[in-house]
């Protein structure tokens, strides 16, 4: 019998986990609180309630989520949601990096929650000392889930003050003061009994104090002071909450002495809408702003205004356009034949903004730019000449490109080189992604077809990815990571094997940045399998790229598919990049040339053109790490898609 029962717990406990990723995956908010209305009749809950209820009305779907239930795996399943947090004491407090690092949320402070005591005063009467939470590390904790919310609601102005006080960073937060929120259906109530009051003007002074077991709320500090002013007061508690506004009717005044800083309590803004007078002190802290000190009406149509504006906040941020900046660099593309105008064209498929950095073309390629920006202003163009013959100018690669990174403004950055494309069908993709990317992620590695002679051949034995896609933040930048960063015996910068020069890196400590990538170490076992000649291998790998291409977008990579433009660019250029980047020198001789058994300086135009047209039918591709060898041909995949119509 006991087993029984075990079971049927355990399956209940999985029906209700499931149940909640259904409501997080069917909403378009989810709110956390400790407690919601229909569990208590709080200010905070009921200020949580009416904001929840307007968005309702507006068509939006709420996921109601207690603070106890936020866990790793509810994180997950709404890493594509829009977060609110409200009281959130249980909560599991070690979950807020996580949190941070991986959700896009607001935050509605009620009270001070970076005091353990949730209020400095309260902390000062329990300790005789005054707060230093903000030293502490739950303090510290807390300041940190405030900065990392995407917007800060605060209850009162002191409030957000104090806190800014406290934590100077979050004055930078974009921040909205919001006041306690009510639904139509009370304002109405509270001007029928402000109505009904103006009726009694005759009745004799009496005040209403509302008992309370909270020690900020000051209950006996209220009654000490009617009894020094001679005001005939009554106690209420007890009442609900519909009950206790009808009851104000009864009374001509209203007394609250709050023994700490209470942000903007609900049931003072309620007493001066039913008519009464109101007797309080500088704790209440709304009680100096500007909309306080208006008349009743006035006082009702700001509040009013509260719910929309906190809507309209949230749906500025969350429905916001992402931006794309698109950057690329150039020298001298028209004289080595690389299609960089369609390169350009394609990025303004899906860029707010495409920046490209020429390193003083002197073959008319510049001149092309000027052009082509007079066309469409979202072409930002820049010259940035190098020295090309520096003995380090391999370097420079890295560096036009991270001067490229510098003058994006977009959100996101999209870095493509000169002879890579995207195809039209990803335009679009490209705009979704931004929006499904997790927030902890901030670089993307997208799939790259590469060609090898044709468009009928794609290349299986290079990578199919590259770094592609990143956030635009100001430490993320192109160069030589850190491991592989070595000086020469003039201190000029150069790197060891195992990179080109422009990886994503940190640009303090020059450490890669880390990214999220689609290839899995299974594929790349099929992938190897398949260049070992495994026929079986090779259709496994070609379905799953193809698939990958149509869900991904990607560019379209012509580096190799001109063979014989290839092999002279490796003859005269690529030769020379490398012994700079890697700080060797090679002698021209048989053994160094990879692709003939000669020195480059005596292979003709035509042995190259030969040589093209034998890599273009017999291979499928090669490294030339080493000697090109036709009697082990490099199989190839075949893509569906197409070439991009810019191509055609």
């Amino acid at each position: 019998m006991f087993n029984t029962n075990t079971d049927i717990f355990g399956k209940n406990q999985r029906q209700s986990k499931e149940n909640i990723k259904e409501k997080i995956n069917d909403a378009d908010l989810i709110f956390v609180a400790d407690l919601f209305a229909e569990d208590y009749t709080g200010g905070a809950e009921l200020t949580t309630e009416n904001l929840i209820a307007h968005l309702v009305k507006s068509g939006k779907k709420i996921c109601k989520l207690k603070s106890s239930q936020v866990n790793q795996e509810n994180i997950q399943a709404g890493l594509m949601k829009h977060w609110v947090f409200c009281n959130f004491s249980g909560m599991d407090l070690n979950l807020i990096p996580v949190i941070i690092a991986n959700l896009n949320y607001s935050i509605i402070e009620y009270d001070y929650k970076f005091c353990k005591y949730r209020s400095v005063e309260k902390h000062r009467y329990a300790e005789n000392k005054e707060c230093d939470c903000s030293e502490q590390t739950h303090g510290k904790m807390v300041s940190a889930f405030l900065f990392g919310a995407i917007n800060l609601f605060w209850m009162s102005e002191k409030q957000r003050d104090l806190y800014i006080k406290k934590f100077p960073f979050l004055a930078s937060s974009n921040s909205t003061v919001l006041s306690s929120i009510f639904s139509i259906e009370t304002l109405k109530k509270l001007k029928k009994i402000r109505a009904k009051s103006k009726k009694i003007n005759e009745k004799s002074q009496k005040a209403i104090i509302v008992g309370s077991n909270s020690w900020i709320k000051g209950v006996q500090d209220s009654i000490k002071y009617c009894q020094e002013k001679e005001i005939k007061y009554d106690l209420v508690q007890g009442l609900e909450h519909s009950a206790l506004l009808n009851k104000m009717s009864e009374f001509t005044d209203f007394v609250f002495m709050p023994k700490g800083g209470d942000t903007c309590p609900r049931i003072v803004i309620e007493a001066k809408l039913a008519g009464l007078n109101i007797h309080t002190n500088l704790n209440t802290q709304h009680a100096d702003e500007a909309w306080w000190s208006a008349g009743p009406d006035e006082i009702e149509e700001y509040l009013k205004s509260r719910a929309e504006i906190f809507k309209e906040t949230l749906d500025s941020t969350i429905d916001k356009a992402k931006t794309i900046s698109g950057y690329t660099t150039v020298k001298d593309c028209i004289s080595q034949k690389y299609p960089y105008e369609q390169s350009i064209k394609s990025m303004l498929g899906f860029c707010d903004q495409v920046v490209v950095v020429d390193g003083g073309s002197t073959d008319g390629t510049w001149e092309a730019l000027i052009e082509l920006a007079k066309l469409d202003d979202r072409v930002i163009i820049e010259q940035n000449k190098r020295d090309w013959d520096h003995p380090r100018f391999a370097v420079f690669d890295g560096l036009q490109k991270a001067y490229a990174r510098s003058l994006c403004t977009g959100d996101w950055c999209w870095q493509m080189d000169s002879d890579e494309i995207v195809h039209e069908k990803d335009y679009e993709r490209i705009k979704k992604l931004i929006k499904q990317i997790p927030k902890s992620m901030h670089l993307l590695a997208l799939p790259v077809i590469e060609y090898w002679g044709s468009a009928e051949k794609v290349r299986i034995d290079v990578n199919p990815w590259k770094w592609r896609l990143s956030r635009n933040l100001n430490h993320i930048t192109h160069g030589i990571p850190q491991q592989l960063r070595r000086e020469d015996e003039k201190g000029m910068l150069y790197a060891s094997p195992g990179t080109d020069g422009c990886d994503y890196i940190d640009n303090q400590n020059f450490e890669q940045i880390p990214c999220m990538n689609f290839y899995s170490q299974e594929i790349h076992d099929i992938r190897i399998k398949s260049l070992s000649g495994d026929e079986k291998a090779l259709e496994v790998y070609e379905n799953w790229f193809n698939n990958i291409v149509e869900n991904l977008p990607g560019v379209h990579h012509y580096s190799w598919i001109d063979l014989e433009r290839k092999i002279k660019t490796y003859k005269n250029y690529w030769s020379k990049h490398w012994q700079s980047l890697y700080n060797i020198e090679q002698e021209d001789t048989p053994e160094n040339n990879m692709f003939f058994d000669k020195k480059w300086s005596e292979v003709t135009d035509d042995e190259i053109v030969k040589l093209a047209a034998n890599l273009k039918n017999k291979m499928g591709g090669w490294i030339f790490h080493s000697k090109v060898d036709f009697d082990n041909p490099t199989p190839h995949a075949y893509i569906e898609r197409g070439q991009p119509e810019v191509m055609k």
